[in-house]
């Protein structure tokens, strides 16, 4: 890296995910000034693994994930942080990038992210995610409670290049089991936010999700895999607006305290 390069906090958030962490780490301590995990009660060996690679670790008890990354943020010693999830790793095209990002102006990075899926990485669907990852940390901030935003005060924004490459699943046990704990968070956010439940939510939207993923989003294109995936995002839709209809329902009548 040059010397003129601004030094770059990375921020991973960690709960249980010593399957992953190494590999995290690996991707960027060639790049990072410094490593902060903040990780909210890991059970495993996340924690251990983490100190053994040479990253500052913090326990910060979970709320929702902006807090959380808010957190991570006002605890990076250097003016410029990258926000990396646990099972995400750098590509090298994207770790050059980064560094003549850091050699510029520039204060708002803009990554892509490609999904890891079923033994290879998507070409299509899950395949063109654009996202805020890396920035000077007093112009942007996280928030939202189940799907963040990343809110940024400048214009100086820059698109790396290279993949943010995405490890989201392990197998379509874990995929499920997650797409129905999120749709039941969102329907709870929904319910707590008065959001109202129509008849036709549980038919139009997920149909529509359906379309979007398999057709607009070229899911086809991936075959099986592609319909897989259009179909969970099917699922996770009409278990979202199930779950809400079931919110409004146990309000009207507790049957059990």
């Amino acid at each position: 890296m040059s010397l003129s390069a601004r030094k770059i906090s990375f921020v991973i958030l960690t709960k249980n995910e010593e399957k992953n962490i190494k590999r995290a780490i690996d991707s960027i301590k060639d790049v990072a000034d410094e490593i902060l995990v903040i990780d909210s009660g890991s059970e495993d060996k996340t924690v251990e693994i983490a100190n053994s690679l040479g990253a500052k670790v913090i326990f910060n008890e979970w709320t929702n994930y902006p807090l959380q990354v808010n957190f991570g943020i006002s605890k990076a010693k250097n003016d410029m942080v990258f926000v990396l999830d646990a099972d995400e790793e750098l590509a090298p095209e994207l770790k050059s990038s980064l560094i003549e990002f850091l050699n510029s102006s520039y204060e708002v990075g803009i990554v892509k992210r490609r999904a890891f899926y079923m033994g290879d990485f998507l070409k299509h669907i899950w395949n063109d995610e654009r996202l805020i990852r890396v920035f000077k940390k007093d112009v942007c901030k996280y928030t939202g409670e189940l799907h963040e935003t990343v809110l940024c005060s400048s214009d100086k924004i820059y698109e790396l290049n290279g993949y943010l490459n995405h490890y989201s699943f392990k197998s379509l046990k874990d995929q499920f089991e997650r797409t129905l704990k999120y749709a039941k968070i969102s329907a709870d956010i929904l319910c707590k936010n008065n959001k109202p439940f129509h008849f036709y939510n549980l038919i139009i939207n997920p149909l529509w999700i359906f379309f979007k993923f398999f057709i607009l989003k070229a899911g086809y294109k991936e075959g099986v895999k592609g319909l897989i995936i259009a179909f969970s995002g099917m699922f996770y839709v009409f278990m979202k607006y199930a779950f809400l209809y079931e919110c409004y329902k146990s309000k009207e009548k507790v049957l059990w305290k």
